[in-house]
């Protein structure tokens, strides 16, 4: 029975060597084994003489706090010349500013006086300088490594190439004599790699002799050996010959330092557009010419209009009239366009128009479509007839436009056509070996940017001459039909290719633009530099409309309002209703003469107006419009700002007593409603009446008394209204926390915010609901207005606001908010980091924009009736209540909110506090971003902060970065 198979005996022999090796000790153990070592530990003795009743070490259940042991037994370091190393260096840190570079010559923010909120703290963000925590002994740490590639490359230019004799090469090898020394030679030199004159004999006879070495066999001092050995050493030396020695890969270097980029304005690929010439086959009337990109794809116009003038001075001097002075920024005839998305699918649409005249479209282009230019002499008189219906039409009715042809150029084509450039060895060697940050940077480019066939930033130079354009039709000019149109035009048999085009030669240049070309405006008519001579013809950066988000914080001035009217239906209007335009005004108020002069001009006019108008649409009375109306958004917005739209009826006839302009409706849309800027589209019912008093702050929806409307106030009137603001940001959630903040800063009590009267005894409810749904808020406006977000949920948590004499508790839940929109940030930009592991929108916020609230300039929080802070400002905690409430009464008690229950104590300044928070709480700093990299705040030339010039400030900065990461 107590046999076993061989097999049995291996495998139970296999498990008790296995057993063997497993460590079975238990906790109790450990204890008494770590007892038995510490027990002569002065600690530990001392402890234990303190204590009425012993307890075995071996039952301790509660471990040692290690980091609270660490705080409360720092090591002593020895005395002698190694303590510094042990020692933080007091001059380490110093505080650099920076200024903020602007590329414009202009500072490109308002200038009117009174700006809301919104504005002032837009310009404070956008305008103040860069303030960089710098640490002096930085570049002693192992991160720091100055040998970068860049620089090594640099060197390795300027290095002499090394020429052996031995490695040279017999250039002329033609002649007979030197093939037959070839062939005598050994072949023994041919096998040696470089070809040594010693495996030859017959080398060595026929060689010459070197130069003899003098003083070679005298008898020379070692000393005097070195020291000619060492002049030698030097001449001709490099200057940094360790340097030459390639730098270690970043992606395997133990410690890493990388500076964050500069937050900076987006741009995607740009390319140039030269409008050159554009000549008819008969030259009767000025032609007016609007540019734009459209992504057919994502059914969307991804670019503002650009307006060019090629006209004559003979046909501009038509309209002389109309337009008493022509600016100079109108009369560009070049643009940039920008493109974050390149696809395949987008398309250069042209759109021509004329004056209007007497007419439908049909009838208008007719002269085009059937003369031709070699039959001038046979046409010669229905010419003459045209032009001076033309100069009597320009004389009416030089302001208003009509449509009348447009093309489309697919820029795919373009680039495929054209080429691509090659590279240069020296730029494909730099994309392979370029430093992680580079690589990292391309990678994402190429994300961004898709296929590498989309690319429009290397594709050569071409110049186009369009010849065909096509008849605009009345009915169909509407986007949704244009995307149909450029969706067929890429179809073999295209309808459009059918059709008797109106012939035209447009000649225009491509090009990919150059990285700071000259004479440039930006969107906002500003001098972008270098812009050496204000009198040069300037070229026009259009602003993009990206196909998709773009997940960039805004750091420029940008406050731009676009209104699109997009169609009418006057079918049951009464009265002589046909030729329908629509003119848009930005008023201040509702008087006529407040109208502001915001309405940036289109081409060949002035710079602004206070009044622009549609296309009209000859005897139509349900037209499409495709106007797009440009206008810049004051800095005082009120309620009493909106858009008034009047629609009028435009006589053609040529008749002396028929009046031009004919009131026959009106509608407005208000801008501002509960601290938003109303955008989006709209559908508007239309007035037959002017609007009564008091108009402007009441919605057209409202159905007021005495009024008329067309079509039983139903919506006639189909108009979108959208921004590109940096101010407003056309979000729910963003726009409720940042107007009661400012509610708060201007103490306007009581304040409505749609159905809620904001009072001073609500207010601290509704801002803590509103901090708290900024987690709802959609994410493109939360990255865009991040600085703003953070800056102000950084106010709430050192600054909490005093209503009344109460301090409103707000710190925990703006912390909890803030990490949670951290949070929020980094899962939904998980290829935006940097080398460790770091969002690079956040690190850079850090590194440039954070900073302490200044005292000097942002506001108290404190009401009309609460008394003044005495003494120095204090700086709440991040806000865990611990039995208080909410609000507390700063006349029983001047303590302010303590909000971290491991602090005994109330703090009384920002550096006391922080360094309690620091000593209970171990913070490991091995990975830390301030240890590996400079660190920052941010003011400026309109609100400047004042530079802290103490150590107190320094370490307020710095200690308030430790948590923030």
């Amino acid at each position: 029975g107590g046999f076993q198979s061989p097999r049995t005996m291996a495998t139970s022999t296999e498990r008790r060597a296995f057993a063997q090796k497993i460590n079975r000790t238990v906790a109790a153990d450990v204890r008494k084994q770590v007892s038995s070592q510490y027990s002569s530990s002065p600690q530990l003795s001392k402890k234990r003489s303190g204590s009425h009743q012993l307890v075995p070490l071996s039952e301790v259940v509660e471990p040692v706090d290690f980091e609270e042991y660490l705080t409360t037994h720092p090591p002593a370091p020895e005395p002698g010349p190694l303590r510094e190393l042990l020692e933080f260096p007091a001059d380490d840190l110093e505080i650099v500013y920076e200024p903020r570079e602007c590329r414009t010559v202009e500072p490109g923010v308002p200038e009117e006086m009174g700006m809301d909120p919104r504005v002032r703290d837009a310009v404070q963000i956008y305008t103040e300088d860069w303030v960089i925590v710098h640490r002096k002994y930085q570049k002693l740490s192992t991160a720091f490594n100055p040998n970068t590639f860049e620089k090594q490359r640099e060197r390795q230019r300027r290095l002499p190439k090394q020429i052996f004799e031995s490695d040279e090469v017999v250039d002329d090898r033609g002649s007979q004599d030197d093939q037959d020394e070839l062939k005598r030679r050994s072949v023994s030199l041919d096998d040696t790699p470089r070809g040594s004159w010693a495996s030859s004999i017959f080398d060595l006879k026929n060689s010459a002799a070197d130069v003899l070495l003098p003083s070679l066999l005298e008898r020379t001092a070692i000393e005097e050996v070195d020291r000619r050995n060492g002049e030698q050493r030097k001449e001709n030396r490099h200057r940094e010959v360790l340097a030459l020695f390639p730098p270690p890969d970043e992606d395997e270097a133990v410690e890493r330092c990388s500076i964050p980029e500069v937050p900076k304005e987006h741009f995607g690929q740009r390319i140039l557009v030269k409008c050159l010439s554009l000549k008819f086959e008969i030259e009767i009337e000025p032609i007016f010419g609007v540019l734009a990109l459209y992504d057919v794809k994502e059914k969307k116009k991804i670019s503002e209009n650009f307006y060019f003038d090629l006209n004559s001075e003979q046909m501009k001097g038509l309209l002389r009239p109309h337009i008493p002075h022509v600016a100079i920024s109108t009369l560009a005839r070049s643009t940039i366009f920008s493109i974050t998305y390149p696809s395949t699918d987008i398309f250069l649409v042209i759109k021509l128009e004329k004056v209007l005249q007497q007419g439908d479209i049909g009838e208008c282009a007719e002269p085009y479509m059937v003369m031709k230019e070699s039959d001038s002499s046979k046409h010669k008189e229905k010419v003459e007839k045209l032009k001076n219906q033309a100069e009597q039409f320009c004389n009416k009715l030089g302001k208003f436009r009509m449509p009348f042809a447009w093309t489309a150029i697919h820029l795919m084509n373009i680039v495929s056509s054209a080429g691509s450039l090659e590279r240069e060895c020296s730029d494909s060697e730099s994309e392979r070996k370029g430093t992680w940050t580079d690589r990292k940077k391309r990678t994402l480019e190429r994300m961004s940017i898709g296929d590498d066939t989309c690319n429009y930033t290397n594709f050569r130079p071409a110049t186009l001459t369009v010849t065909n354009f096509f008849k605009q039709e009345g009915d169909r000019l509407s986007d949704e039909d244009l995307y149909k149109f450029l969706a067929d035009m890429r179809r073999p048999s295209s309808v459009l290719r059918r059709l008797r085009p109106v012939t035209a030669q447009l000649k225009i240049d491509i090009s990919p633009a150059p990285e700071s070309p000259h004479y440039c405006l930006s969107p906002e008519l500003l001098h972008v530099k270098p812009y050496p001579d204000p009198r040069v013809r300037p070229t026009k950066e259009i602003l993009e409309f990206p196909a998709r988000e773009v997940n960039m914080p805004y750091t420029t001035y940008r406050n731009l309002l676009y209104v699109y009217p997009q169609s009418l239906n006057f079918s049951s209007r009464q009265g002589s209703v046909r030729n329908i335009t629509v003119k848009v005004q930005f008023m201040a108020g509702e008087d006529p003469n407040s109208a502001l002069p915001v309405i940036f001009g289109k081409s060949s006019c002035a710079d602004f107006s206070k009044e622009a108008y549609s296309a009209v649409v000859y005897h139509n009375k349900s037209p499409d419009f495709y106007e797009e109306i440009k206008m810049k958004i004051p800095a005082n917005l009120t309620d009493n700002h909106h858009l008034l739209f009047t629609f009028y009826h435009i006589s053609c006839q040529q008749k002396p007593s028929a009046s031009l302009e004919t009131p026959v409706g009106y509608t407005w849309i208000p801008l501002m409603q509960h601290g938003r800027l109303r955008t989006g589209p709209f559908s508007l019912p239309v007035s037959v009446d002017k609007p009564p008093p008091s108009y402007s702050v009441l919605t057209p929806d409202v159905q007021l008394p005495g009024m008329k409307w067309v079509d039983n106030h139903k919506g006639v009137f189909n108009v979108e209204v959208s921004a590109i603001s940096s101010v407003h940001t056309q979000d729910q959630y963003l726009d409720k926390f940042f107007t009661l903040v400012h509610v708060l800063e201007e103490y306007s009590f009581p304040f409505r915010l749609k159905d809620v009267i904001i009072s001073e005894n609500n207010v601290e409810i509704e801002l803590k609901a509103s901090i708290t749904s900024l987690r709802s808020a959609r994410m493109e406006p939360l990255l865009r207005f991040v600085h703003h977000v953070l800056d102000k949920l950084i106010l709430l948590i050192v600054r909490p606001p005093v209503i009344n004499g109460q301090i409103v508790n707000l710190g925990r839940v703006a912390f909890e908010v803030m990490a949670q929109l951290i949070n929020q940030i980094h899962k939904n930009l998980e290829g935006n980091q940097d080398l460790h592991g770091r969002n690079s929108l956040l690190v850079s916020y850090i590194h440039y924009i954070f900073h302490l609230p200044d005292t000097d300039h942002y506001p108290q929080f404190s009401g009309p009736s609460s008394p003044p802070y005495g003494g120095p400002i204090q700086y709440a905690t991040l806000s865990r209540a611990t039995a208080r409430p909410s609000s507390l009464n700063l006349s029983r008690s001047k303590s302010i909110s303590n909000s971290n229950p491991d602090l005994a104590t109330t703090p009384t300044t920002p550096d006391d506090e922080v360094t309690k928070i620091m000593g209970c709480k171990g913070i490991d700093r091995s990975h830390s971003w301030v240890n590996s990299a400079y660190a920052p705040g941010g003011p400026k030339a309109v609100l400047r902060r004042n530079h802290p010039n103490s150590s107190c400030d320094l370490k307020q900065v710095q200690n308030w970065r430790f948590l923030l990461e």
